[in-house]
């Protein structure tokens, strides 16, 4: 037992180091350049969220796109409507990473590997980001089959079959658990694999992976919150509206769980993509939803979060 319990421990501390070596070579790549690609491609809500959506995707990184938005709105570079866009796109561009994962890389990983660490030795310092991004995204593919083998044996155990049954039958709590792993690691992207490994590995019932799931996308919405702290009211209008509408999106779909997750598992090959499809459905239906309402939302924003009386 003790055993499986650290080689899970392992597989999840290699997972997020990959995770955020991936991340950090491919923001590296964009440094300086992704602040003035939102600015000038964010022009109306819509180009925002399309821009939003494939920044994201790129980056796999909503956090830092939702944290730059914040940057560009507070300093009065992008309209909060705008900024708006951008964060609903980005809610559908993080979940790119779940989907690729859950085919199998095995033939592109190993040389993605290899030329990763070529890249990350050159001497030549603007080849060392793309190499740690390539690094990254293998080191993250394999800890996740690693952590999958991992968990199954340990999910025999009745202390941790129990928690686990109890997380599955309770969907609220599944949410919950979901948005306070997801706060604590600061990525939805991560909580969601783990979701999906669960219930791949039938550990799991699959409406509490998607529950847990779509929790995540609520505790990402820290990062957001975070960035606007001190920052003038429109930015803060933004973070809100981060929060406000993955959180009421959550509270549509938790109601109707059961049959989104018939609906999602007929049309998918196992419970771990299912997973995977559930929350791209998800933030697309949720993104769709609000698109048409995007500056009638902000107006309803600017009065909750009026500007602040000069004195």
């Amino acid at each position: 037992m003790i055993t499986h319990i650290l080689a899970t421990c392992l597989s999840l501390v290699a997972f997020l180091g990959g995770l955020r070596l991936m991340r950090s070579g491919f923001e590296r790549m964009a440094e300086g350049r992704l602040a003035r690609l939102l600015r000038t491609a964010a022009s109306t809500p819509t180009r925002g969220i399309l821009t939003g959506a494939v920044s994201t995707a790129l980056l796999q990184s909503s956090g830092a796109v939702t944290a730059i938005t914040v940057g560009l709105v507070a300093a009065g570079s992008l309209d909060f409507a705008s900024g708006l866009g951008l964060v609903l796109g980005a809610n559908v561009g993080t979940t790119v990473t779940p989907q690729l994962l859950n085919l199998n890389l095995w033939g592109i990983v190993l040389p993605a590997l290899a030329t990763g660490l070529m890249l990350s030795l050159s001497p030549s310092l603007k080849r060392r980001p793309l190499g740690e991004g390539l690094v990254g995204f293998s080191c993250l593919f394999i800890a996740l089959q690693a952590l999958t083998a991992a968990l199954r044996p340990l999910a025999t155990a009745p202390f941790f079959h129990e928690a686990l049954a109890t997380a599955g039958r309770q969907i609220l709590w599944a949410a919950l658990a979901g948005c306070a792993l997801s706060a604590l690691v600061q990525s939805s992207t991560a909580t969601t694999l783990i979701a999906m490994a669960l219930a791949g590995g039938h550990m799991i019932p699959l409406e509490g992976g998607i529950a847990i799931a779509l929790g995540a996308n609520v505790g990402t919405c820290l990062t957001s919150v975070i960035a606007a702290i001190g920052t003038p009211r429109p930015a803060q209008r933004i973070a809100l509206a981060h929060v406000l509408l993955n959180a009421m999106g959550v509270a549509v779909f938790l109601p109707v769980l059961h049959p989104f997750a018939s609906a999602v598992s007929a049309v998918s090959p196992s419970p771990g993509q299912a997973v995977a499809n559930a929350n791209t459905a998800f933030n697309a239906i949720c993104t769709l939803a609000a698109w048409p309402f995007t500056r009638p939302f902000a107006r309803l924003l600017t009065w909750m979060l009026p500007d602040a009386r000069k004195a």
